[in-house]
């Protein structure tokens, strides 16, 4: 457990909380019942939910994992009292940790985080968490870039891979960010004891940050989805060039096959007496391919 104090407010921050934790709320602190359940089991879906004591939040936070190279929405569940801001997460955000380090260090941004109320405090929070989402963005638009140079240079076998890792990851974001703006708004809308009127135009200003990430996001997938059909089509066109030159080959070998096998069908080879039999035959060969390149290229087969 950490915990910032400043004033009247303080934030308490639980990182894989567990029974002790859940009991310490309970002991020390008016928490609705239900809130505390929230807190201890996992939300799948953002919610918010009004109680007489407290104001409940579970919002999702894209996550990054590395191992896998994608996106995962990690939970942080939030409650809010008069005077107090208790946050909660099973996965480490490294976000949040460094915000928190760094209203430690410094006692003018811990005064202007703390100076009002929790809800303040908590659209620092959010503003930190959404502002975090930037970069990643960043990186994925470098990663586009790198695809789109990769498939025009003959490499679209080894990018089949790289599109499909980066289009999952693209995907799971845009299933992450796109339900936390409805809690953003539903702040804006709700009239709580804990949401003072004036912090409404902020979160106004967070959900246009949340709408510009969405819009990048979207930007991305229409991206993606053109390299990968055109990665498709090059990797298509280069199959059906392949199998022709095949077919070619089949073609113009089969005359020559049929010959060498009804020769070797015959009781007597014609010319079998001649020493330069062998020449003669395989002449009777060039003259049957080249003719059979000649129709090809008549048909424009070729």
């Amino acid at each position: 457990m950490k915990k910032l104090e400043h004033k009247d407010i303080t934030w308490i921050d639980f990182e894989n909380p567990q029974a002790e934790d859940i009991t310490y709320l309970q002991e020390n602190f008016d928490i609705h019942p239900l809130a505390i359940e929230e807190l201890a089991t996992p939300t799948y879906q953002p919610k918010i939910v009004q109680y007489d004591s407290c104001l409940f939040l579970s919002i999702h936070i894209p996550l990054f994992d590395t191992e896998h190279r994608t996106t995962y929405p990690g939970e942080l569940d939030i409650i809010l009292t008069e005077h107090h801001l208790i946050t909660s997460h099973r996965q480490s955000i490294y976000q949040l940790g460094k915000f928190m380090e760094s209203l430690e260090k410094s006692s003018a941004k811990k005064k202007i985080s703390f100076e009002r109320t929790p809800m303040h405090l908590l659209h620092d929070i959010i503003e930190v968490l959404l502002d975090s989402c930037f970069p990643r963005l960043n990186h994925i638009g470098q990663k586009l870039d790198y695809i789109e140079t990769q498939v025009f240079a003959d490499k679209e076998k080894e990018m089949v891979f790289e599109i499909s890792v980066l289009k999952r990851d693209i995907l799971n974001f845009r299933r992450t960010l796109k339900p936390q703006r409805s809690i953003l708004e539903s702040i804006v809308q709700k009239n709580h004891p804990f949401i003072p009127t004036d912090i409404k135009i902020y979160f106004q200003d967070l959900i246009g940050t949340n709408i510009r990430l969405w819009n990048i996001l979207e930007s991305q997938k229409e991206t993606i989805e053109a390299l990968e059909a055109t990665n498709n089509s090059l990797l298509s066109n280069k199959l059906d060039l392949t199998m022709k030159v095949l077919t070619i080959f089949s073609a113009i070998l089969l005359p020559m096959t049929v010959y060498s096998n009804m020769l070797a069908m015959s009781a007597t080879i014609p010319f079998s007496g001649s020493p330069h039999a062998f020449w003669i035959h395989a002449g009777f060969m060039a003259i049957i391919s080249l003719t059979t390149i000649t129709i090809f290229k008549i048909k424009q087969w070729l």
